[in-house]
């Protein structure tokens, strides 16, 4: 035989019943102790049969107890005007509606709770004390009633409160979770396109001229196809170290290279030269080995991809790259090159995202970057800060 798993709504109305045999409970016995105490040591009358009907129709109100507190304590302040037997659920409504109501409401009650039993012991005497210190003590009751329930109600917010902030803050925590997932993921498509995008920008120049000159001598084709074996390599290694290095997981437990940085810029453009390309540096940095690491990758970043745009969309067409500025007044980069008569639609694998993700690499580093077209040439300015 299988058991019914228990829905939400089972489990909720687990504690209220609980709550409310408990209530029905203590009510019962405390009113029947009052009439058994009261009527123990003297001859039935009338007011015996006035007792246990205040007891009883006071019992019945816990019924209605957890849904309508107010109502259901009213009726039992209005008994205990008639009789001590409706003290219990009087005081037990008072307590309920303390807990669960707004103050000024719970105040009410408890005084027209007081003024009841200030009806009850001016023709009932309470027996064994005195008129004035049995209201004394009926008052500070309902002060305590109203105090613990206030207490709990605000004990229970607090706890709300506490529980829904933890609720924002894991949500939050998850939140940022997901946003350092998703900033990972741009930085190493940003890297993967900077890198790849320059080797294999240099790799198609010499596979080009190998499918275009098929006339050329046996060397310059083992030249040619050895310069591309050697790209495909070190597209592939360096494809390794930059997924290694955004990981903080070396490969194979080896060091990897460091970041090119703004002294690798020469470098860089002895490769394009390599390729075919005319490009033309002027560099006047002062100190480029000392620049910022952040500043340096990205300006180092953005020669290499105008270079490899050039490649692709204006291959032949002269490079003009102007770097200049150092500590206290910034770096600025300069590069232009003519545009081709029918400039080329950017390859598949480039996506023509290359400006877009430089463009916010460059704004990251804190700096502004702008392109366009004029007077027959495409000219790409980048601004960086370099503090002093």
């Amino acid at each position: 035989m299988t058991s019914v798993p228990s829905t939400p709504e089972d489990c909720e109305q687990r504690p209220r019943a609980a709550s409310l045999a408990l209530l029905l409970g203590a009510s019962g016995v405390l009113t029947a102790m009052t009439i058994v105490g009261r009527w123990s040591d003297r001859p039935p009358g009338p007011l015996l049969a006035l007792d246990i009907a205040a007891g009883v129709l006071g019992w019945l109100t816990m019924l209605l107890m957890r849904r309508r507190p107010v109502a259901a304590s009213a009726v039992a302040t209005v008994l205990a005007a008639l009789s001590p037997a409706a003290t219990a659920p009087a005081t037990i409504g008072a307590l309920q509606v303390a807990r669960r109501g707004r103050f000024p409401v719970a105040a009410a009650i408890a005084a027209a709770g007081v003024a009841a039993h200030a009806v009850q012991g001016a023709w009932r005497s309470p027996g064994g004390l005195s008129y004035g210190w049995w209201l004394a003590l009926v008052t500070a009751g309902y002060g305590a009633l109203l105090g613990w329930g206030a207490w709990a109600q605000a004990r229970e917010a607090l706890i709300r409160s506490l529980h829904e902030r933890a609720r924002r803050a894991e949500a939050e925590q998850a939140r940022r979770v997901a946003e350092a997932r998703m900033l990972e993921r741009r930085q190493i498509a940003h890297e993967m396109h900077d890198v790849l995008a320059h080797r294999l920008s240099l790799v198609a120049t010499f596979a080009g001229a190998m499918e275009y000159r098929p006339d050329s001598s046996p060397e310059q084709l083992s030249r040619a196809a050895g310069i591309v074996r050697d790209g495909v390599h070190q597209a592939l290694d360096e494809l390794r170290e930059v997924i290694s290095l955004l990981r903080d997981e070396p490969a194979g437990g080896e060091s990897v290279r460091p970041q090119p940085v703004l002294a690798d810029v020469p470098r860089l453009v002895e490769e394009s030269r390599d390729a075919g390309a005319e490009v033309l540096l002027r560099q006047a940095v002062d100190d480029p080995a000392e620049a910022p690491p952040t500043v340096a990758r990205t300006a180092y970043r953005v020669i290499q991809e105008s270079l490899t745009n050039a490649r692709k969309h204006a291959a032949g067409r002269p490079v003009r790259v102007d770097v200049r500025g150092g500590p206290g007044t910034g770096l600025e980069i300069d590069v232009r090159n003519e545009l081709a008569p029918e400039r080329a639609a950017p390859s598949a694998w480039s996506g023509g995202a290359g400006l877009a993700g430089l463009t916010e690499r460059v704004h990251l580093a804190g700096g502004r970057l702008d392109h366009q077209a004029v007077e027959g040439e495409f000219r790409l300015h980048a601004s960086l800060p370099w503090p002093a």
